[in-house]
């Protein structure tokens, strides 16, 4: 049974627009029990891969075929939006079509294998994003599926949490395909990948660990930069030969004809090199003119102990320059400090007046998703700037012409977090508040953004379980609220 196939797809071309293929004759096979990572670029359709898999889009053409039946279990990359408001019981509910008479015991069961403690009665809303990102997880293993698909499952959670999901995922003896931008996660128990490219919009099958693929993609690409330039030379080197033979006439003009064929069929086997995911391009977030003195005042900060939350009094004022991070475990209270101060709603901490902020929210629940992804940009767009600077600063995170004119909903979460990135390049803050900024990331950008984060000359304020990440943003002082807690 080891061996057996349990998922294939089957030349699958599939596409939203017409002629806008996100797949063309994608084939590739899963084994049952395999654990696969899904790699590809932000955008290049690796989310459209799953919506296939679960069946809530068809192929264009092409077959997708399955081995028994086998159930599907989904943890999305974020929570939908419908299922804010409610309980943690009537969101486990709505995995089934008709609500089990021991699903109490069932969601029990699951929550303990994300190691997540939270009443049946808690609104789904009001927990934090780590704990939201262990309900994920939870929701798809509620009813034991054969084939458990995995959204970026390490956003939101903190170090015990990813601890706990890799000895899951390794004991676990069903099959996993895991999209995820957290190269270290990945290594731990990847045993194959499916290449996904943005460009051609085919997928190629690799085994081995993470690392080893992506060293083996890279070296390929190599290859065949080689190959192209050894023809290249060829190429340039037979077009004078035609040139120079077509102007003799007769026997020589007749050679060149053939040249000529030759020459094309270099040029038809020149390799198709892939364009390996690009880098976001340096940049830089301007400060807000006539900042001076303290920016941010925290005297008094909110922290969720044994379920309830208690006040602790502090005394931190946040001038230019000044980078604060906040800790601690999920469910602490980080994110809700964060909302908090940009929404202005709690006592003892506050913005200064007129500092303009910006805000990156790990559920970008400050995007308009029904606006387009340029709208966006342009309300947030510098005084003196035009729509020529604009698209140049969106071209510089990978937004294209098409990808602007699409809606803020339409985008994959790497392009939402891209795209809120470019918001702030162009708005001009005082203060940078970063809720989990690394979220839906590619990896490959991230010391771009760190760079900017340590040029930028307001005052920040993060939250992120990155320590990778972390590690490259020069952090001046911590709040760790797990601290507090203790206390």
């Amino acid at each position: 049974m080891a061996e057996e196939v349990i998922l294939r797809f089957n030349e699958v071309t599939f596409e939203y627009l017409v002629k806008k293929p996100v797949l063309k004759d994608a084939s590739f096979s899963v084994r049952r029990g395999a654990k696969i990572t899904l790699m590809g670029q932000n955008g290049a359709g690796k989310s459209t891969i799953f919506s296939l898999i679960r069946g809530e889009v068809k192929p264009k053409s092409g077959q997708i075929s399955t081995t028994n039946n086998p159930s599907i279990g989904s943890a999305r990359q974020t929570m939908a939006r419908e299922h804010l408001s409610l309980s943690v019981e009537d969101y486990f509910a709505s995995a089934f079509a008709e609500k089990p008479a021991n699903l109490r015991s069932l969601i029990s069961k699951v929550l303990d294998a994300v190691n997540l403690e939270v009443a049946f009665e808690h609104i789904v809303g009001e927990l934090s994003g780590g704990q939201q990102a262990r309900l994920l997880l939870a929701y798809a293993l509620i009813e034991d599926p054969d084939i458990l698909l995995l959204d970026e499952p390490t956003n939101n959670l903190d170090k015990e949490g990813i601890d706990h999901l890799l000895t899951f995922l390794i004991m676990y003896d069903k099959t996993v395909i895991v999209i995820s931008h957290d190269a270290d996660f990945l290594n731990c128990f990847t045993e194959g990948v499916i290449y996904l490219d943005v460009f051609t919009h085919q997928t190629e099958m690799y085994v081995g660990d993470y690392y080893s693929v992506v060293e083996e993609i890279s070296r390929r690409v190599e290859r065949e930069i080689k190959k192209n330039a050894q023809l290249e030379k060829k190429i340039i080197d037979r077009k004078e030969k035609v040139n120079f033979f077509a102007h003799k006439g007769g026997k020589m003009r007749k050679l060149a004809q053939k040249m000529k064929e030759e020459t094309e069929e270099l040029v038809e086997n020149m390799v198709d090199v892939r364009r390996e995911d690009k880098t976001i391009r340096n940049f830089e977030i301007p400060l807000q003119e006539d900042l001076s003195g303290e920016i941010v005042r925290l005297d008094k900060v909110r922290v969720i102990q044994k379920h309830e939350p208690v006040f602790h009094e502090i005394n931190k004022g946040l001038t230019r320059r000044t980078r604060l991070l906040a800790t601690g475990p999920n469910g602490i209270g980080k994110s809700t400090l964060l909302r908090a101060l940009v929404a202005g709603i709690q006592e003892g901490i506050s913005i200064a007046p007129g500092v303009k902020v910006g805000y990156y929210s790990q559920d970008f629940s400050n995007l308009d998703f029904e606006k387009t992804a340029y709208k966006v940009l342009e309300a947030d767009l510098m005084d003196g700037l035009g729509e020529q600077e604009l698209r140049s600063v969106a071209a510089g995170f990978l937004l294209t012409g098409e990808v602007l004119a699409l809606p803020v909903a339409a985008l994959s979460e790497g392009q939402k977090g891209l795209l809120a990135f470019a918001r702030l390049a162009l708005m001009k803050p005082g203060l940078l508040i970063l809720d989990e900024p690394t979220n839906h990331i590619n990896f490959r950008h991230l010391p771009v953004i760190a760079e900017a984060l340590n040029k930028y000359e307001g005052a920040i304020i993060m939250v992120s379980h990155m320590p990778e990440f972390v590690s490259q943003v020069k952090i001046d002082e911590e709040l760790d609220l797990g601290k507090l807690a203790s206390k």
